[in-house]
């Protein structure tokens, strides 16, 4: 899987409600007001089961006339956009960085996605070191601690509507895969 494969451009529509106050004295609204409200709206939404995580509104399409839909003067514009969204995929090759590691694996941020679960039986090759700060050991001798990146292979996704989050089971077992040393990291090289 490529890449841009976790990435999408989807077309979505919403309702924007503006309330009274952000009107103009002719009753009008900016279309900037708009996309500030729509923003919102997608930060609370966070992500959804079909599209993945909402990264981004890319285009405006159209706005609908605004519907007055109660005394005080708020009103309801029909938005539709574009936006580009990522969801990760069974079988795709994602980057993490770890924040939390116990005997049982290590548990990886990748972009929006909190959870990503790499499991000791996932990892070949690696013994677990516990200590005030744990790793896990290669036999090669590389490690993966606290904060270092790794690339792993996605064995499976689930959608949790609770928390309006996907999590991922995360493994080593496939070609170059593992911790990576990023250009910028002030890791010495020798």
């Amino acid at each position: 899987m490529l890449i841009q494969d976790m990435f999408s451009e989807v077309e979505l529509q919403r309702d924007v409600k503006v309330h009274a106050g952000n009107l103009d004295k002719r009753g009008l609204v900016s279309q900037r007001s708009i996309l500030v409200l729509l923003l919102e709206d997608l930060f609370k939404e966070r992500a959804s089961e079909d599209h993945g995580y909402f990264l981004s509104v890319t285009s405006l399409k159209s706005i609908g006339k605004g519907d007055v839909v109660d005394e005080s003067g708020n009103m309801v514009f029909t938005v539709v956009f574009t936006c580009r969204t990522f969801k990760p995929f069974k079988g795709e090759v994602l980057q993490g960085v770890v924040h939390h590691i116990c005997h049982r694996g290590v548990f990886l941020r990748c972009g929006p996605v909190r959870i990503a679960y790499l499991s000791a039986w996932k990892m070949p090759n690696y013994h677990y070191v516990p200590g005030v700060k744990p790793v896990f050991i290669s036999d090669d001798l590389s490690k993966i601690e606290k904060d270092v990146v790794v690339c792993f292979l996605v064995l499976a996704v689930r959608w949790i509507s609770a928390s309006r989050d996907f999590e991922l089971l995360a493994s080593l077992n496939a070609d170059s895969l593992g911790p990576i040393s990023l250009p910028w990291s002030d890791e010495v090289d020798l």
